[in-house]
């Protein structure tokens, strides 16, 4: 007779062990919809999920607060100023060497203005591969950076890929309309016969 209450009590437990088991996740799908109101059984005492929530957050905010340090960098005067000088070293003195070691000067390779025009520089160096990476370098940072999708482009019709041009030619045209000045010396080149060079 001691046997039947031992056994009686394990089979309860057993029978009721897998409802708390099943019950909290059962709760939790429920309760992440938004909407609704009512029906969780535990009130807000159930911190399953909401317990990884703030730590998210956290986690997440802090990348949103160093994304713009990259873009911010035009607000300090004394990075402007460099920027300009590596800039006209560049358009006006076309001393691509000297820009390169410039731009690399303002610390923020990852900025996508900066991380261009390095590509730029090598690209009319003739180091074709060094120019990808550093294009590809500014459009990780800013997919939309429409003046490195038009470099990038003018690079594809010099390497002969003058489809990945056209596709260049859409990114731009989706980023700022076919009227904008990156669209037009693009779409520009890519109308003259291939083989021809290219000024840009």
């Amino acid at each position: 007779m001691i046997k039947s209450p031992i056994k009686l009590a394990a089979v309860a437990t057993f029978l009721t062990a897998p409802l708390v088991l099943v019950s909290p996740p059962v709760i939790a799908a429920g309760g992440g919809g938004g909407g609704g109101g009512g029906g969780d059984p535990y009130g807000s005492s159930y911190s399953g999920p909401a317990s990884s929530s703030p730590q998210q957050r956290d986690r997440k905010t802090t990348r949103r607060t160093k994304k713009p340090t990259k873009q911010s960098a035009f607000d300090d005067p004394a990075f402007r100023e460099a920027y300009r000088t590596a800039y006209a070293t560049i358009y006006e003195r076309n001393d691509y060497l000297a820009a390169i070691d410039q731009l690399h000067a303002l610390k923020h390779d990852d900025q996508p203005n900066v991380a261009n025009l390095i590509g730029y520089s090598y690209r009319k160096l003739g180091d074709f591969r060094e120019a990808q990476l550093w294009y590809e370098r500014a459009l990780k940072a800013d997919p939309n950076h429409v003046l490195t999708w038009n470099y990038y482009g003018l690079w594809q019709i010099e390497q002969g890929n003058r489809e990945q041009a056209q596709y260049h030619l859409t990114r731009i045209a989706a980023i700022c309309g076919t009227g904008c000045d990156e669209y037009r010396s693009l779409a520009a080149a890519l109308e003259k016969p291939p083989g021809t060079g290219l000024v840009y």
